[in-house]
């Protein structure tokens, strides 16, 4: 018979050095070194002083580092602090967490220079992952702050209503996934506030780039928006409020296209529609569905019964092709929520505007390379995990770090699961160099 030895009863020292909690992220941390970002970063300028401890490329890869691994707040950078592979990673002493929260205030200082610089250097990272010609999704989202943080205001906010909030605009390329860019607005603006400005910022950090498309849901409109599209020579499809007059409208139609008959009945037609505030007309697409129950008798189709959408679009398509195309975007969401679960972009670091939006922009640089790791170095089943649950089965495991003659190795646990998937992974990101 085995014996056993109580819990109680275990002897408990603290005596490993050079340990990490983190031994699983090598592969991600091999990603960041193959692919330079260390130099890139560089590239931003804002430089110390030649004997300055910690450089201003260190700390945006600390903080890049810091929200890949898990790091919602600045506090929780004191579990990296002393964390060996880390400290290997960005070569020795890391900075107390506190001094965190100076650094940003000090970036936010450079904002006008530095949010430029920060966009373009995204957009340069993500650059082989963008596709020939570019689909723009357009969204946004709101953050409700806890205090009186510079910028932020009381706005619409479904769930903590008179809480004060950010409102940032983010716009993502439709087919790769990639976030093209973000700007941060207060929680009182609505979802067109200041989004001609940020798409003209978006175009030019494209450059040369081919957009083809536009896509935006019924927060975004008007004839500036539409007459901007349309002078850009740039496609779009956007979903329209449902007023009584284009009701009035669709009524009058009588001639529907079925396009699906079976549990759910799908119709649509398309018309030429002016709303009051636009100054000629435009292209409408409208759909109309309807679920079908079964039983012993055909149900009757009742106006009643018909939910309808309206999309506005510059393209000559089927009322069905242009909905299955704005359809495309409804993934958005996740997208968001893999922003605020996985890299906390909700997470409001200072109290000064301009430094949360440059925290922004490194989180939202963390999550396009964080895609583009798993794009590169995964397997097709890991490509289409989250960031928690890469965090959990992958970055999470303890593993030490141990020195012999030139030679470091950093040992795990022979438990891991699904090693041989992980070797790959490595072996990828090492070939990348």
């Amino acid at each position: 018979m085995n014996s056993t030895t109580k819990i109680k009863s275990l002897k408990t020292e603290f005596s490993v050095r050079n340990a990490t909690n983190f031994a699983g992220s090598k592969v991600i941390l091999g990603f960041l070194e193959a692919i330079h970002l260390n130099q890139a970063l560089q590239t931003l300028g804002l430089a110390k002083a030649a004997n300055a401890i910690y450089p201003t490329h260190r700390i945006f890869q600390y903080l890049i580092i810091g929200w890949l691994l898990g790091c919602e707040r600045l506090f929780h950078f004191v579990w990296l602090q002393e964390d060996a592979l880390v400290k290997h990673a960005l070569g020795g002493r890391l900075p107390h967490h506190t001094l965190l929260n100076k650094e940003l205030l000090r970036l936010g200082a450079a904002h006008d220079e530095l949010a430029p610089a920060l966009r373009k250097l995204n957009v340069e990272m993500i650059a082989p992952r963008l596709p020939d010609s570019l689909i723009l999704d357009l969204d946004s989202t709101v953050e409700t702050v806890y205090g009186n943080q510079q910028g932020a205001e009381v706005g619409f906010i479904s769930q903590k209503r008179g809480r004060k909030s950010y409102h940032p605009l983010l716009v993502y390329e439709g087919q790769s996934r990639m976030l093209l860019g973000a700007t941060l607005r207060p929680g009182n603006t609505s979802s067109s506030t200041d989004v001609l400005s940020f798409v003209e910022q978006t175009l030019d950090v494209l450059g040369d780039r081919k957009v083809c498309y536009a896509r935006f849901d019924k927060g975004f409109g008007g004839e500036d928006f539409y007459a901007f599209w349309e002078a850009q020579q740039i496609g779009y499809v956007g979903k329209m409020k449902w007023t009584e007059r284009l009701l009035q409208q669709v009524q009058a139609c009588e001639h529907w296209t079925r396009f699906v008959d079976d549990e759910w009945v799908i119709e649509g037609l398309v018309l030429c529609y002016q709303a009051t505030t636009w100054k000629k007309a435009r292209r409408v697409a409208v759909i109309r569905k309807m679920q079908r129950f079964d039983g012993d008798q055909s149900m009757l189709e009742l106006d009643l019964l018909w939910q309808y959408e309206a999309m506005v679009t510059t393209e000559a398509w089927e009322s069905i092709d242009v909905w299955r195309f704005y359809n495309q975007r409804c993934c958005m969401e996740n997208y968001i929520k893999e922003g605020k679960n996985g890299f906390s972009i909700h997470r409001i670091p200072t109290q000064s505007f301009a430094a949360n939006e440059i925290d922004l922009l490194l989180k939202l640089l963390a999550y396009n390379l964080f895609e583009c790791f798993k794009h590169h170095c995964c397997d097709p089943i890991r490509q289409s995990y989250t960031k928690q649950r890469f965090r959990r089965e992958v970055f999470r495991r303890a593993g030490l770090l141990v020195r012999h003659g030139r030679q470091t190795t950093l040992k795990l646990a022979t438990s891991f699961r699904n090693q041989s998937g992980w070797r790959r992974m490595e072996k990828k990101s090492i070939l990348l160099e």
